[in-house]
């Protein structure tokens, strides 16, 4: 259906037409008329489905039909990045309305902090807030909730995943109980499925199947325990020399080894995680798409909540934990109808989830031989204990010269 087809109000269809936007995604679809009805919504689907349209537009619907000069939508979300890409499409679709808003986030300065604290005090329409922060200012006693209208809490997964159920939960404590919730995650685990039934009524859901990789993306998987997986992504690396590049590792201490390890070797790049204050992640992202630092290193903060076009590859550093994670994270690249490459280095605890995301997505995924020099390395073993089947230090053997049943290993 094209946007001009549901009742949104002219403002918001002008905003729309001026940003392109013509033609609704399944998800808006489904979920435009249940929130307009004012229903609550959980929502199961991955990033690139068009979600954030799905809530935002309904909402600012709502308030240009009732204008209001207070805070009448809270959105909670789990990282910086994502706070700035929702905040940034609001202010487009609301180009035309006099709805106001602001993300509040971590990392910041104490001018960002008294800003945030007028917003929450004076009533900017929209908040996009990471947990902590805004627990921050709530703990200080001058937020004022009373009159909220819209509770949404976007990628829910990510926000479990990271620890803030209880900082959620305490938000939601001091909101009014007559509000309309909608939920969104690209999972919907046991665990996501308890937290709706605490924070919504009767909701309506829509599910939408998880997305298989573009087919414009080469998957490929090297066979490497840890102690050679920098040595073979430096190769990889300076063998793309110039190539928009992303690696995903599992933790933060990775991303900076490898930054290190990456620069020593003579490359321009730039690496994003926690420790970052906002504004050295921001010049990090803007290196990075004026291509002058063409490789980014990074935590899962980046996986999700970031749109560059023009990736030509992403490396997996570690198995992401979930197939939809692999799904998101090689979903950065083949963009905008262009060509690319994915690559996931797999040690021998790690071939289980590699398993998993091969039957999620359909697809076995080839196995490239270690370029010449780069050995498979060594498994880590905790001391005093051997494990069967794993090549320890003084093996003689990689412990991977069988195929797995099912994938066309070269």
């Amino acid at each position: 259906m094209k946007f001009d087809e549901f009742p949104f109000t002219d403002e918001l269809l002008d905003g729309l037409d001026a940003m392109g936007f013509e033609q609704a995604t399944p998800i808006q679809e489904q979920a435009f008329p249940i929130i307009l009805d004012g229903r609550d919504l959980i929502g199961c689907a991955q990033t690139g489905t068009g979600k954030t349209a799905a809530f935002l537009l309904p909402v600012l619907d709502d308030l240009v039909m009732e204008p209001a000069d207070h805070i009448t939508t809270l959105i909670l979300v789990p990282t910086r990045e994502l706070a700035l890409q929702i905040d940034q499409a609001l202010q487009g679709f609301s180009y035309y309305t006099p709805v106001s808003s602001l993300p509040i986030y971590g990392g910041t300065d104490g001018i960002a902090f008294e800003r945030e604290k007028k917003a929450l005090t004076q009533g900017a329409n929209v908040i996009i807030a990471t947990p902590g922060r805004l627990l921050a200012h709530m703990n200080m006693g001058y937020v004022n909730f009373k009159n909220l209208r819209h509770l949404i809490l976007d990628e829910a997964d990510r926000m479990l995943h990271m620890g803030f159920i209880f900082d959620i939960q305490k938000i939601v404590s001091y909101l009014p109980a007559e509000r309309q919730t909608l939920m969104f995650s690209a999972t919907m685990s046991p665990k996501i499925r308890d937290l709706a039934k605490k924070l919504l009524r009767n909701p309506e859901e829509i599910s939408l199947a998880v997305s298989k990789p573009a087919e414009r993306v080469k998957q490929m998987v090297y066979l490497v325990e840890d102690s050679s997986k920098n040595a073979l992504i430096r190769s990889i690396v300076l063998e793309r020399k110039g190539v928009s590049t992303i690696i995903f590792a599992g933790t933060k201490q990775k991303v900076k080894d490898l930054e290190r390890e990456l620069y020593r070797s003579g490359l321009q790049v730039g690496c994003i995680h926690s420790d970052l204050e906002q504004l050295q992640r921001e010049e990090v992202l803007r290196g990075f798409r004026s291509k002058r630092v063409p490789v980014l290193v990074a935590t899962d903060i980046l996986s999700r909540g970031i749109d560059i076009d023009d990736i030509g590859l992403v490396i997996n550093y570690d198995v992401p934990r979930d197939g939809e994670d692999y799904v998101h994270r090689i979903g950065r690249t083949a963009r905008a109808a262009s060509e690319g490459e994915a690559i996931t280095l797999v040690n021998s605890p790690d071939r289980r989830k590699l398993k998993r995301i091969e039957e999620l997505i359909e697809s076995s995924i080839m196995e490239m031989p270690l370029p010449e020099g780069i050995q498979m390395g060594v498994t880590e073993k905790k001391p005093g204990r051997d494990r069967p089947g794993r090549p320890g230090k003084n093996s003689g053997k990689s412990g991977h010269g069988k195929e797995r049943k099912g994938n066309p290993r070269r």
